[in-house]
């Protein structure tokens, strides 16, 4: 994310513009006295500007340019620059109060990912995660992302991680605000899916994934693939970013796309059967609600339609069967083998190599 970043020079010292003018009058040979009646000011009030503690208005950026040269924008430019500097410091001493905060951030994997950039200062680096989170302040955080997400299944949310999910649900966010969608259409939607069902055959994710995002795009989902910080045991989630624009968030834990496919699907049941008001996050260990089940058994169908388990529970345990049922079905072979790993036909080490592993 690239686009996040900035490169603009923010030097850690801080020079009012008044000494531009210091040397300026030196060059010239001019005494602040002199300088004073040549700006039509008082020396006192030279002094203040030399010294910082007056700012460079509009007018004296008009009289500076006269007197001195340089442009009108180049003196306003040089009081905004030094007035900037002055806030940053402020803010950052007051940042240095909330530095504990950090310790509740994945910050090893946000650095690594590039979501925040590296700082030599803790208190530089709250504000660049105040900045990834888009608030203004910590207790703004806590408000938007914390409390939101310790109130979801808060007994199955061990506080340590919270942290974690909530970095990993706004870099969600912002990988979706570059998914420009059409405006949600909830057929359009359900029509769709029979078009990605067919993408679980493709073995080169460097073909589904994009295929994938560019259909759900169509229909107004933005699908975001994340990877999840360590110790965040999350599949996935959605939440609605506006009236016309979903977020399915995917975090590819299992790395194979077995895994991948039904969890797509699964977020895609909760969008379809769940309504606009909900967020819904896929936390390994969670409880099995009515609304989870109904997920499941969404992606469930969608993946093997229900007229075909009676012949997928009598199939023979083998590469060959599994396959030629996978064809007839129309998916990838490697989701036949985790439906049967699932239903306990198949154990957990059998026939994996028939899954497609998935790297983001």
């Amino acid at each position: 994310m690239t686009r996040h970043k900035q490169n603009s020079f923010k030097p850690d010292w801080i020079v009012p513009p008044g000494a531009t003018i210091a040397d300026v009058l030196e060059e010239k040979g001019w005494s602040q006295a002199e300088f004073a009646q040549r700006m039509e000011y008082t020396t006192k009030h030279v002094n203040l500007l030399i010294q910082g503690k007056a700012s460079i208005t509009e007018d004296a950026a008009i009289r500076l340019e006269r007197v001195l040269g340089s442009t009108v924008n180049f003196w306003l430019n040089r009081e905004a620059l030094y007035r900037e500097a002055i806030a940053r410091k402020e803010d950052l001493l007051g940042l240095n109060g909330k530095v504990n905060w950090l310790a509740q951030l994945p910050i090893k994997e946000m650095l690594k990912w590039g979501w925040v950039n590296k700082c030599s200062e803790k208190s530089a680096l709250v504000a660049e995660c105040l900045k990834f989170f888009g608030v203004a302040s910590v207790e703004a955080y806590e408000a938007r992302y914390a409390v939101p997400v310790a109130a979801f299944r808060a007994s199955r949310l061990e506080d340590g991680s919270r942290g974690f999910l909530t970095a990993w649900l706004r870099q969600g966010e912002r990988v979706a605000m570059d998914v420009p969608c059409k405006p949600y259409n909830k057929e359009g939607f359900l029509a769709a899916l029979k078009d990605l069902r067919n993408l679980t055959c493709e073995v080169d994710q460097s073909v589904f994934i994009p295929r994938l995002i560019e259909i759900c795009a169509a229909v107004g989902v933005a699908v975001a693939i994340v990877p999840a910080p360590k110790g965040c045991a999350v599949s996935g989630a959605t939440r609605w970013l506006g009236v016309d624009k979903a977020l399915l968030l995917l975090s590819n834990r299992y790395k194979t796309n077995d895994q991948f496919w039904f969890s797509f699907f699964h977020e895609a049941g909760h969008l379809l059967l769940h309504g606009k008001k909900l967020m819904f996050i896929d936390i390994e260990g969670q409880f099995d609600e009515q609304l989870e089940k109904e997920a499941d058994v969404f992606a469930a169908k969608q993946l093997i339609p229900s007229e075909m388990i009676s012949e997928l529970l009598q199939l023979e345990r083998n590469e060959t069967a599994i396959k030629q049922f996978a064809q007839k079905v129309g998916i990838g072979p490697g989701i036949v083998v985790g439906r049967l790993q699932r239903e306990g036909l198949l154990t957990w080490q059998e026939c994996n190599h028939l899954k497609i592993k998935i790297q983001l």
